[in-house]
């Protein structure tokens, strides 16, 4: 990694002083200049189209940004990451979800373990299991087949499997209804539970350790619950561990044949590839998981190989930074135009924030500059009734990430051509905006007089010029899906080192998990009260009355 400071680079200041000729710019000036604008800054990957033209940037822009890239050794890192390299460094781990959608002939090892036989060995073992269960071979205590599949896990091993299985819902077995359980409020496993039947429901309990709290509060529970209609010796044929804690998982009662693994190398937030990724493979197929699986390599050969100037991810990533670090936009929302895709931008909340979420440099010293934005968003047309409004003639300017999907998963005639109409329209209109001369002739064509039209001129006038990207893809299936979350995971990356911090752990998670545990054991009266602050002192005598 290199050593200068992000700002000391020779590329950042002058990024710096090219920004400020930047902000003159406004983007009806560039697109009338440019008429082969969207030809020039688009670009096409793993079956996905980028279209980065409504930016305010030129190709002077676009040959810092890369000459940024090159100065922060973007190309090195990514190459130690594919190598399996422990660029984890504060964890010592290597980043390897790359190889969980590698073929079986990836020529890899780390720490003496060949990767790609054990990746494979895994996804061989979950395959036959899927296929069982979705054939009915596989049958509850009474003899009847799965009809219902409740996930249970936290982070990563949530909002992985929900965001998929909800995306590829076209893809699924007709027999089978998916829930997904995390929270530890008691309400999310209640409301699951009473609309499943103990007899014909599978639970997954996803936790690598097999001690993470939440997790297994919620899967004790729902074990207490099967076992007010079962005995122990049914648990086998209803619960299943997604856990390398094999202990754990046969005190639990499930059998040990039925533990699906994966390896420290497999961040939370990125092993939606791995075993983690079971209840996606039930609902889709083994095929279809494998298809998700090809569509994610295909993006990795793209950013593993492609030059920087036509590299996917390392373009969207180098509009994040410029947007986030010289046109201070302290979020991005993200507008999927597809209601199947109505998860992800939950699930690029964690992906981003929580790897980049970061003000320390990988060699400890404090950043000198803003890192991941807020993530944030929901799918289209619902955010346009919604928040758009903010975005339009709000006094920040958010950038947008465009999600399109040319063909619909459903016969339902003329809806589909709305729904890509207002994704099209809305971000021209980002991009134009509506200027006062425009907005004068509309009213002047309305007969208004002169003196309501100059009152409401300034209400119905906005400026436009604010940032969008679209990513266009033909069908939502497995490869695009899989092809989408890749592109967002290296994106990520990129900015990580881009920013010179460690986008692999998570410390900051920690501390509430600490204090959370001194804390209930207070509520619980199974310890002596510590000493906080006030506020805490009190919200805890509330709370100990109320619960008795």
């Amino acid at each position: 990694m290199p050593s200068t400071a992000l700002t000391a680079t020779a590329a950042f200041q002058a990024l710096t002083t090219h920004h400020r000729e930047a902000l003159s710019w406004h983007m009806r000036d560039l697109f009338a200049t440019q008429q082969d604008r969207f030809e020039r800054l688009s670009v096409s990957a793993a079956g996905l189209l980028l279209d980065y033209s409504k930016n305010r940037i030129n190709d002077t822009t676009l040959e810092l940004l890369l000459a940024l890239a090159r100065e922060r050794g973007v190309e090195p890192q990514r190459d130690a990451m594919f190598a399996g390299d422990k660029i984890n460094f504060t964890e010592h781990r290597a980043v390897l979800h790359t190889a969980l959608r590698a073929p079986r002939d990836l020529r890899l090892e780390v720490d003496g373990q060949h990767i790609a036989a054990d990746v494979h060995a895994v996804l061989d073992r979950i395959a036959s299991f899927v296929e069982r269960v979705r054939d009915g071979n596989w049958v509850g205590r009474t003899g009847k087949p799965i009809t219902d599949i409740v996930n249970i896990g936290i982070g990563g091993s949530h909002l992985g499997p929900q965001m998929a299985s909800t995306a590829l819902r076209s893809f699924s077995h007709p027999r089978l209804n998916m829930h997904f359980v995390s929270n530890v409020d008691g309400h999310d496993l209640d409301a699951a539970l009473a609309k499943v039947d103990p007899e014909t429901t599978l639970f997954i309990v996803a936790s690598k350790t097999f001690t993470t709290q939440e997790t297994m509060m919620n899967a004790q529970s729902a074990r207490n619950w099967f076992l007010q209609h079962a005995t122990e010796a049914d648990l086998p044929r209803h619960f299943v561990a997604v856990s390398t804690n094999s202990e754990g998982v046969r005190a639990f009662g499930i059998d040990t044949d039925n533990m699906f693994p994966f390896w420290d190398w497999v961040g939370g937030r990125y092993s939606v590839w791995s075993s983690i990724g079971l209840s996606v493979a039930l609902a889709i197929g083994a095929k279809n998981f494998g298809e998700l699986l090809a569509g994610a390599h295909a993006m990795d050969e793209h950013f593993l190989h492609a030059p920087l100037a036509t590299n996917m991810p390392v373009i969207l990533a180098l509009i994040g930074i410029w947007n986030r670090n010289f046109f201070n936009s302290e979020s991005l929302s993200i507008a999927p135009y597809h209601h199947d895709l109505r998860f992800f931008p939950a699930y690029l909340q964690q992906l981003e924030m929580e790897s980049n979420g970061k003000r320390i440099t990988r060699d400890g010293s404090p950043i000198k500059v803003a890192t991941c934005p807020f993530i944030w968003g929901d799918v289209g047309t619902n955010g346009q009734h919604a928040f758009f409004q903010l975005l339009h003639q709000g006094a920040d300017i958010t950038p947008i990430d465009f999600i399109a999907v040319l063909k619909p998963g459903h016969n339902l005639p003329g809806h589909h051509a709305v729904l890509l109409a207002n994704c099209f329209a809305q971000s021209e209109a980002f991009m134009r905006g509506k200027q006062a001369e425009e907005v004068r002739a509309d009213l002047s064509k309305e007969g208004m007089s002169q003196q309501e039209l100059e009152a409401l001129l300034p209400h119905k006038t906005f400026n436009g010029n604010r940032p969008s990207n679209t990513i266009v893809m033909e069908a939502l299936t497995p490869a695009s899906l899989g092809a989408l979350i890749a592109l967002y995971e290296h994106k990520t990356f990129v900015q990580g080192v881009i920013w010179g911090i460690n986008s692999f752990d998570q410390w900051g998670v920690e501390l509430g998990k600490v204090l959370a545990k001194t804390i209930q054991s207070e509520l619980s009266g199974t310890s002596v009260p510590e000493r906080h602050d006030a506020s805490t002192n009190a919200l805890i005598a509330l709370a100990k009355q109320a619960l008795g």
